[in-house]
């Protein structure tokens, strides 16, 4: 009887292993927020940075930035905000200043489109707008994935109809 078991153990073991090799891409992307390799967003057009600890005469210009660390502070009072609303990354990002920190609402799911729009379980914060990535033929899996012409989207992959 015990040897049995542990047969069947083993087979249903190595079956689940050789359909798990079948399909080694993961159905969804578990990235969180928008990390997707860059530690800093780079501006589309430098911002100047409200400098009011100076109060010398002799300083007529402020510095700028070109760059924002990823989840960078910030404050969210509007004249001293660095992150209000600014275009970084080549358009694909867009800054707003969300509590404390500098915020990309077109893909992070917890500021998804404005600051505290947080999406649904199985959603994904694509382009600014909450998608649900399991059955969007545009957005299947992931963001961005569209399934040709005529195939669905099932279970976070293009399959055929």
């Amino acid at each position: 009887m015990a040897s049995n078991t542990l047969n069947l153990i083993a087979i249903l073991s190595l079956t689940i292993s050789i359909l798990l090799s079948l399909y080694p891409q993961p159905a969804f992307s578990f990235q969180m927020e928008d990390f997707d390799g860059e530690e800093e967003y780079v501006l589309d057009h430098p911002v100047i940075i409200p400098n009011l600890r100076s109060r010398s005469r002799f300083l007529k210009t402020s510095p700028t930035k070109d760059k924002i660390r990823k989840g960078a502070d910030c404050d969210p009072h509007p004249s001293l905000n660095i992150c209000k609303g600014i275009s970084a990354n080549n358009g694909t990002s867009l800054l707003y200043c969300c509590k404390t920190h500098c915020r990309n609402v077109l893909s992070d799911w917890n500021n998804c489109g404005k600051c505290g729009n947080r999406c649904e379980f199985g959603q994904r914060c694509c382009g600014g707008v909450c998608s649900n990535v399991a059955n969007n033929v545009n957005h299947c899996g992931k963001c961005g994935n569209q399934c040709s012409s005529g195939v669905q989207c099932d279970n976070g992959f293009c399959g055929y109809a």
